[in-house]
């Protein structure tokens, strides 16, 4: 089971003395294999699990369903402390039993509040794997909800869960003797707290990327499929998050070994230095751009949606910035983007239509009230909140936009079942409240249909090409067969080659190594890196396309 022996003698030499505590703090959704593992080899007397502190299930249900509502995709962000749901009087108890002489383990989640240990390992888990385990039938924290649909899973996770976890985990963070990484079933690995702080500091200092992942879906597509060497035996890949923090992982390499851990380690341990001070001061330990990609080719629809303004997503869901977005096309096959409403429609009929639809009363014709405009390769669609859109089949997108992602009100879905075999989770209601009347035809073809300004037009091509003034985040792109130079400027960009081979990300005074990007990845430069330079190999022609925050 566990196959590096040097990480095995990490836990072998722990607390050799007769009274010692080994406390073992998990992630949830840490599984039990990682405590038969470390019980095995410590060999305690006792042993203290984090779930005999927390209120029982009955009770965690009760104080979280507020927060959960009962829509199976969203609930209301939840901004307390994991020390909320543990029971003071369980707690003490368990306090003072740790405290007894011998050889004790203290292990689960938010187990440092019972006993910070003679020694603390804290087990992390990237939040993509978590949600594979709930599909093979892991239940929630406390709960026993294994056939619960996967969606109301994910969503305790979100708005509750993986809120309060990072809250603690950071707590503790600077106080972690070794990190142990859970991804892998059957293969954990260990190394020392201050080799990870020290890897999340040198990662701040150069370009980085994060570990994509790829999913099917009901309107997926075959472009990944050929372009990114996945598997042909998979019917389709529908989205890779690709530049997610709040979802992607980072690897980080200790010789020959490889660990996995959530790139919002980065983002919460090292705010200022991978974000810069401005936008740090503006959102807070959070990452505020997302890069991912939406693959209909030979695929089908996406869904027909609106995202819900600032306003009403922070009244109802306790977000505080929305899902402002953006469509730029790396490929298309005869495809289209639908974009905003056509003029002089009667509104009221199309939300009588909608909901006739909704009721399978009859099939919503989206032509008689939405744009539709056929896309290229390198159109860039913007997409504020509020705005009426969908992308068609036969698009490969590179969707650049604000990092919620979760908070797609789907108006109509071309009458389909998702994967699971239910219908997909419609929002009428909100959308409804939601949808900006004025984003007609006229409006969206000036505004929000490649609204392209040159900057520089010499050695290279720069380009301004969104997003839209409504919303805070710019493109650039680059069109270049030479160096160009760059300048982070106090903040965090987030890049794409979207046309070319092969670039090269190169420090002007060699405070990094060379980094390699290959067409279609997604990459990362820290605010902290200040200057730097993206040069084609052999002079070949390159187009990439950057994102910030702007002033």
């Amino acid at each position: 089971m566990y196959r590096q022996n040097r990480n095995k003698k990490y836990l072998e030499n722990l607390g050799q003395e007769e009274n010692y505590c080994l406390t073992v703090d998990c992630y949830p959704g840490v599984d039990d294999e990682i405590f038969d593992l470390i019980k095995e080899i410590y060999k305690p007397d006792f042993v203290i699990k984090s779930e005999d502190v927390f209120y029982e299930k009955d009770e965690l249900n009760k104080m979280m369903n507020p927060f959960l509502t009962e829509d199976r995709v969203r609930g209301v962000m939840y901004y307390g402390k994991m020390d909320d749901f543990i029971d003071d009087i369980k707690l003490a108890q368990y306090q003072s039993l740790a405290s007894h002489k011998g050889r004790v383990l203290v292990y689960g989640v938010g187990v440092s509040y019972i006993h910070k240990g003679d020694t603390l390992i804290y087990c992390d888990l990237s939040r993509w794997e978590i949600q594979l385990r709930y599909r093979k039938g892991m239940p929630n924290f406390k709960q026993d909800n294994d056939d619960e649909d996967v969606l109301k899973k994910i969503k305790r996770n979100f708005f509750i869960e993986w809120r309060i976890a990072d809250k603690h985990k950071m707590d503790i963070f600077e106080n972690i003797d070794y990190f142990l990484d859970s991804n892998q079933e059957g293969n954990p690995k260990i190394v020392t707290g201050n080799a990870l702080r020290s890897a999340l500091k040198k990662t701040t200092q150069r370009p980085f990327r994060l570990v994509p992942y790829f999913d099917p879906g009901v309107w997926g597509g075959q472009w990944m499929k050929k372009n990114c060497d996945l598997d042909e035996k998979q019917n389709n890949y529908a989205w890779s998050f690709d530049g997610v923090f709040e979802e992607n992982s980072l690897y980080l390499r200790y010789n020959d070994t490889r660990i996995e851990i959530p790139a919002m380690d980065l983002v919460l341990y090292l705010p200022v230095e991978l974000l810069g001070m401005k936008n740090y001061c503006r959102f807070g330990a959070e990452f505020p751009i997302r890069f991912d990609f939406l693959d209909t080719i030979e695929g089908q629809n996406l869904s027909l949606q609106v995202h819900p303004l600032m306003e009403y997503i922070k009244s109802h869901f306790g977000m505080t910035y929305t899902q402002d977005e953006s469509y730029y096309i790396l490929d298309s096959d005869d495809g289209g983007v639908y974009l905003g409403l056509k003029e002089n429609i009667n509104f009221n009929e199309m939300v009588k239509d909608l909901k006739l639809a909704e009721d399978g009363k009859q099939i919503f014709d989206a032509n008689k009230y939405i744009n539709y405009f056929p896309a290229k390769k390198h159109d860039h669609f913007l997409i504020p909140a509020g705005t009426v859109h969908c992308s068609s089949a036969g698009c490969m997108v590179l969707e650049i936009s604000a990092t919620p992602y979760i908070f797609t009100f789907k108006l109509w879905d071309w009458n389909r079942l998702g994967l699971d075999g239910l219908p997909r989770p419609i929002h009428l209601d909100d959308g409804i409240k939601t949808i900006q009347q004025n984003r007609t035809t006229s409006w969206v073809e000036k505004e929000l249909v490649n609204n392209i300004q040159v900057i520089y037009d010499g050695d290279y091509l720069e380009e301004k090409t969104g997003l839209h003034e409504l919303e805070f985040i710019e493109t650039r792109r680059f069109t270049t067969s030479t160096i160009t130079y760059h300048d982070c400027q106090e903040g965090v960009y987030m890049l794409n080659l979207v046309d070319g081979k092969e670039a090269l990300v190169e420090s002007p005074n060699h405070a990094f190594e060379p980094f390699v990007v290959h067409y279609a990845e997604t990459f990362v430069i820290p605010s902290a890196i200040g200057k730097y330079t993206i040069r084609p190999v052999d002079n070949e022609k390159i187009i990439f396309i950057k994102a910030f925050v702007r002033n």
